[in-house]
């Protein structure tokens, strides 16, 4: 069993050759692998592991939790002989943590950053025929300046944290490309204006070169113009709405993305010289605005109740990597049954397939970064760049419509006071605006919060149904802005000294975590039921206290599901719902049918 489908459905070429499956693989506990060159065409690994799941999962055939921080890959492949001519790339789609490829014994190039895609061109060091591809895995377990999000840096997971993924957990692919080619494409959708800008990078220029540019809507071409290309980088903007609907009345919102009308445009661009066409990409976007009004979020300028679910991204068999791609399209669909429109990705940078699913489905993401234990120099340098680069991969995706850098002040413990830190959180929220004008902000979710566009919020304390004091304070808490503001339900301030509200919409990001496993009565959770109308009962008394506040604009639930130890989810670990799922939507549309009137 491997992944089968085309790893990167935002940006299609129809040519390419899919590498997963089974692997060479091998511990190097020792760390002697580089020494003694393992890279060598003529070395034997011991074990095989089935890519992309890491060896701590299941489904790679090995299934082992112990710390191994240096592992090697290894197999064989060729090359289709028609790819002459072309240049060769080899794409990963994320890797755990650092990495080296070797191409028949030959460095290739370095990777750092374990959340993100990357390529190389391996063109250079093909022998057209029998070629060997090794690729050297470095991932210190213990080391808490590394962005991991959830994984343990202790053996054994525990509390809310989880098993380790070391290695590959993306697929790996080839695929060949003109030497003059479609490098990068980028939509920032204008409903205001009834366009959207247009960006691509060509890898290099020549005289002829042209681009043609198709956009479709439901089968229908909406735009079509033909540019060229004088330069590595091109940008258009494109009447969308083409003058064809009275935006005055709002009519033209009928084309808008959003859950309720998830519908995207469908592109096609052709890099051409004269007859002969050096490269052809499908693509799509969505046209979508998100803001913040008055303390509201607005989307596609309209009010907008965000009701969302926290979406940790594991599964018991393969751990972060779906063993499915119908596994994303299962819970984005459970997730909308129950009544929620969208989740922040949990200390999770998600695989583009369930991103390209939200697009396709109409489910709203909050893309957040895996953030690291501690602060340092070093984590700056690695989680800014890294950062950087999830930007890239996912900005066309309408289905995210906020960024998360930092999470409950992991990796900057300090920022309530120490100036370094704050500093980091404001950097952090600039650099993500500088590279992304179209999406909300999140400068720090759940507490001590710097500059943001919404003042995100965690509030655990709702106690259990016989806990009437604890949950009477809970629901005093929410009732208005003072409250919210002044509150520490966590111990920690809302804001970082030196900083306050300046208007922007309050939201509660994480909450509930009720458990409820009679299977697993020792299983981790907030608060406990012990039967499912306890449970039932449970999650509309919280919600509930959320719906009576008049300044909440939108919620988070912990979680969707259950992971490894923690029995707080809707579904258990397996996705089986632990309720009747319409009784959770009927609480979730107990608001005024996600639009404030």
């Amino acid at each position: 069993m491997y992944r089968q489908e085309y790893p990167r459905p935002s940006f299609i070429r129809e040519t390419w050759l899919n590498l997963n499956g089974e692997w060479n693989f091998q511990f190097d506990d020792t760390k002697i692998g580089l020494v003694d060159k393992w890279q060598s065409t003529d070395k034997t690994y011991s074990k095989v592991i089935n890519v992309p799941f890491v060896f701590q999962s299941e489904l790679s055939g090995i299934n082992e939790n112990k710390f191994h921080d240096i592992v090697w890959y290894k197999r064989k492949f060729e090359v289709p002989q028609d790819w002459k001519g072309k240049r060769v790339i080899l794409h990963f789609g994320a890797v755990d943590y650092k990495c080296k490829l070797f191409i028949n014994e030959k460095l290739v190039g370095e990777h750092e950053g374990g959340h993100v895609s990357f390529s190389f061109d391996i063109t250079d060091y093909l022998v057209w025929g029998q070629e060997d591809v090794t690729l050297y895995v470095e991932d210190p377990s213990e080391d808490e300046t590394i962005p991991r999000g959830k994984q343990y840096w202790i053996e054994k997971p525990g509390n809310i944290w989880y098993k380790r993924t070391t290695g590959i957990w993306q697929s790996v692919w080839l695929e060949p490309i003109s030497p003059t080619n479609i490098q990068y494409v980028r939509f920032t959708p204008d409903i205001d204006a009834g366009s959207v800008n247009v960006e691509f990078e060509t890898s290099k220029i020549e005289e002829g070169l042209k681009a043609s540019l198709e956009i479709s809507f439901q089968g229908n071409v909406v735009s079509k113009d033909v540019i060229d290309i004088l330069e590595l980088y091109t940008s258009r903007s494109i009447d969308i709405f083409n003058k064809k609907i009275f935006r005055t009345c709002n009519h033209h919102l009928g084309w808008c993305w959003s859950p309720e009308t998830p519908n995207l445009f469908d592109v096609k661009i052709i890099l051409f010289n004269g007859e002969n066409t050096l490269d052809e990409i499908e693509t799509y976007f969505g046209m979508r605005k998100i803001h913040t009004e008055d303390g509201i979020v607005y989307l596609n300028n309209r009010p907008y109740y965000q009701k969302l679910v926290l979406d940790q991204g594991y599964w018991p068999e393969g751990l972060m990597t779906a063993p499915k791609d119908e596994d994303f399209v299962i819970d984005i669909k459970l997730a909308k049954e129950m009544g929620f429109n969208g989740c922040r990705k949990h200390q999770k940078v998600e695989d583009p397939r369930f991103l390209y699913w939200a697009d396709k489905l109409g489910f709203l993401v909050w893309g957040e970064m895996a953030n690291s234990a501690e602060y340092s120099p070093m984590y700056v340098d690695r989680i800014t760049r890294e950062w950087m680069e999830v930007i890239r991969r996912d900005y066309n995706h309408p289905c995210i419509v906020a960024w998360v850098p930092l999470n409950e002040s992991w990796g900057i413990p300090k920022v309530a006071r120490d100036k370094m830190q704050q500093s980091h959180s404001l950097a952090m929220y600039y650099l993500t605006h500088s590279l992304d004008k179209s999406r909300l902000v999140i400068s720090n979710d759940g507490w001590e919060l710097t500059k943001t566009d919404i003042c995100a919020v965690h509030n655990y304390n709702h106690g259990t149904q016989d806990e009437k004091e604890k949950y009477e304070y809970f629901i005093e808490s929410l009732k208005d802005r003072e409250s919210i503001l002044t509150s520490q339900p966590a111990g920690r301030k809302v804001y970082a000294n030196g900083f306050s509200n300046a208007g922007e919409p309050i939201m509660l990001t994480e909450f509930g975590g009720i458990a409820y496993d009679t299977s697993n009565p020792e299983g981790w959770g907030y608060t406990v039921a012990k039967t499912e109308e306890e449970f039932v009962s449970d999650y509309e008394r919280i919600v509930d206290a959320v719906y009576a506040s008049d300044v909440i604009y939108g919620f988070c639930y912990t979680q969707l599901s259950d992971v490894e130890q923690e029995v707080n989810g809707i579904l258990t670990y397996d996705r089986k719902p632990k309720c009747s799922l319409d009784k959770i939507k009927s609480i979730n549309d107990k608001w005024r049918k996600n639009i404030i009137k």
